[in-house]
């Protein structure tokens, strides 16, 4: 077997060259899911890292180990949006010419960022390989250096500073899940722990609909997922790097997908339970807590040990604690808009109506005062009166409500249906 391109020495260089530039982001409890899952749980806040997000570690390590001749060629990158931001302030700290490409799909506040941080931005292509394609051509014929997203053994183990930082912060962690895209983060975060605690579990967490890991791991070699669809951007990886791809195989125990309802609904969690602004990519690893938390009871080390006493801030929930990483924080404000809309439907929490009403005067305003007298509050409504679908006596309304939940949704249907109101969908 070819010798594992990062090892733990790495990763411990990686740290040093890191002190005073990336933060030390709060391992914070989260009561909620410590209840939910039957152990504690703990959220990395990488979400409040410099940039953002926890891909400035990597771009600085991996352009503060640049000969001086390669500093003044400048760097390349692509990205659709943490890593340039990571690259663009690493490399404003270095002293280096940044140049980061963009697809035309990334986020704008993203793209402001990136440039706010002193890169210069082009945006190009319909997706992220058709950028990271013109960012190697780019360095090609400008001579400059270009720096990968993941696959790089520097990238690697300034990611893997992560798990040193929660092996520090939580020493009887059972349990480390985060959130994986190419897989910079999982394996420079699965070679630092499993060197120092072999005996912590290493989850990985990838959109069902960009999971290119599973099928990967299961040919024993990198494959490619066509046309990669998901809101998790920060994880729209369509295949897994070479280097991470060994390092994932070797020490990683398992890759989970989790669906864009959970992902929306973790999404939702995090900003009300723990008051955290997180990323789809970031809510990755609380999708996969909420969609099976037995998965994660327990894992690696059953109850608490007899020389602690008291119970856990978490709500006195036993056993090993898991650390759940919260990669990236950076969502646009629209995105988020749709993403908690799109959560709060997942819980039950949102519901959309579509009703036939007929067509007279105050129909409207005796609709109301059901969904009133049902508890339901009105986010939207649409009153259709003149289609060639309704008959001449019809009216069409789509109403979009607020509700408590799923008990409260069939409440408030069963009231439309007891006050004789043709429910559509």
């Amino acid at each position: 077997m070819a010798a594992r391109p990062v090892c733990l020495d790495d990763v411990r260089r990686a740290q040093r060259t890191l002190a005073g530039v990336a933060q030390r982001t709060a391992l914070e409890p989260s009561r909620h899911l410590s209840r939910l899952v039957g152990a504690p749980v703990r959220l990395k806040c990488e979400n409040l890292q410099r940039t953002g997000s926890f891909k400035v570690r990597g771009a600085y390590v991996r352009i503060a180990g640049l000969s001086a001749g390669e500093r003044a060629a400048g760097v390349v990158a692509a990205s659709t949006g943490n890593h340039g931001q990571g690259v663009a302030l690493a490399a404003s700290l270095l002293g280096v010419r940044a140049t980061v490409f963009m697809p035309e799909e990334a986020q704008l506040p993203k793209v402001a960022a990136t440039r706010g941080y002193g890169a210069q931005v082009r945006v190009c292509g319909q997706g992220l390989d058709e950028a990271l394609a013109a960012a190697r051509e780019y360095a090609r014929a400008a001579g400059a250096v270009f720096i990968h997203p993941f696959d790089h053994p520097d990238v690697i183990a300034g990611q893997g500073t992560v798990g040193l930082e929660i092996l520090e912060q939580c020493p009887r962690a059972g349990t480390v899940v985060m959130g994986v895209g190419g897989g910079g983060l999982v394996a420079g975060v699965a070679v630092a722990v499993k060197a120092l605690r072999p005996d912590v579990r290493i989850v990985g967490v990838q959109a069902a609909g960009a999971a290119a890991y599973p099928p990967s791991l299961a040919a024993g070699h990198p494959v490619t997922v066509e046309a990669p669809v998901t809101m998790a951007d920060g994880i729209r990886v369509g295949r897994p790097g070479e280097l991470t791809f060994r390092i994932v195989e070797e020490l990683v125990d398992e890759v989970r997908t989790v669906s864009e309802d959970e992902l929306a609904s973790a999404l939702l969690l995090c900003l009300e339970r723990a008051k955290l602004v997180v990323e789809p990519a970031g809510a990755s690893p609380v999708a996969a807590l909420l969609a099976d938390p037995a998965a994660f009871r327990d894992a690696g080390g059953g109850m608490r040990g007899a020389g602690e006493v008291g119970g856990d801030a978490e709500g006195d929930a036993q056993g090993r604690p898991v650390v759940a990483v919260l990669s990236g924080g950076n969502v646009d404000a629209l995105v988020l808009q749709r993403v908690l809309r799109h959560g709060m439907a997942a819980a039950g929490r949102y519901l959309s109506l579509r009703l036939l009403l007929t067509d007279r005067p105050g129909a409207l305003a005796a609709l109301l005062e059901v969904l009133s007298a049902a508890g339901a509050n009105v986010v939207d409504i649409s009153h259709v009166r003149t289609d060639p679908r309704l008959g001449l006596t019809e009216a069409e309304v789509e109403v979009h409500l607020e509700t408590a939940g799923p008990e409260h949704c069939a409440a408030v249907r069963a009231a439309l249906r007891t006050a004789g109101y043709p429910v559509m969908s």
